[in-house]
């Protein structure tokens, strides 16, 4: 199949190019997001889980802001640390992709597990200039999105609240209840801690 990129008679200047416009983000700031991907593969992309502290340190210089007894492990991906916010023991394992083009909260003692995909941005499939669209996420208090799952634009999952693994949010996850499935459907309550 012959494609418009490889056409010689395909004429630029008579069909728009919509989805081949300008940046999104202004220069400064893609400076920024390149120092900060530096940053992160030299001073803490290989570093031992005990140094969490450590990696914590570095993401608040960007902007982030986390609790010292957070943990990010070091395999984390991180689009700009100044849309995170992570609060007492929070926890993102190891090769989280957290894309965060609008806040992410991850509340206390909340957990995100391995290789989940929290994803803040979309693109508007109507708009024919196919704009980045963002809205945040929120990870409630004791919550638990398990591994490999995605979590989607807009999500609140709220407290105590357990996604499965694999699991797809694209809507509010109720507090104390388990969901499962693509797309995430509730199975069951979760029992609550004692006091609670």
């Amino acid at each position: 199949m012959r494609s418009r990129f490889n056409d010689p008679t395909f004429d630029s200047t008579a069909q728009p190019l919509p989805r081949f416009g300008g940046a999104t983000f202004a220069l400064r700031f893609r400076i920024m997001r390149f120092l900060w991907t530096i940053c992160w593969a030299l001073l803490a992309a290989w570093t031992p889980s005990p140094l969490s502290p450590w990696r914590a340190w570095l993401l608040r210089r960007f902007g982030a802001r986390i609790d010292p007894t957070a943990i990010v492990r070091s395999s984390v991906k991180i689009w700009w640390p100044g849309n995170l916010i992570m609060g007492k023991h929070a926890s993102m394992g190891p090769g989280v992709i957290c894309y965060n083009v609008a806040e992410i909260t991850i509340e206390d003692f909340a957990i995100v597990s391995q290789r989940t995909h929290l994803c803040t941005g979309t693109h508007d499939v109507d708009d024919e200039s196919f704009p980045l669209k963002s809205r945040p996420i929120t990870i409630r208090s004791n919550a638990w999105i398990a591994a490999e799952a995605f979590v989607g634009p807009g999500v609140i999952a709220g407290e105590g609240a357990v996604l499965g693994a694999r699991g797809v949010a694209t809507g509010k996850l109720d507090p104390w209840m388990i969901y499962v499935g693509n797309p995430a459907k509730p199975v069951r309550n979760r029992k609550r801690p004692a006091g609670e």
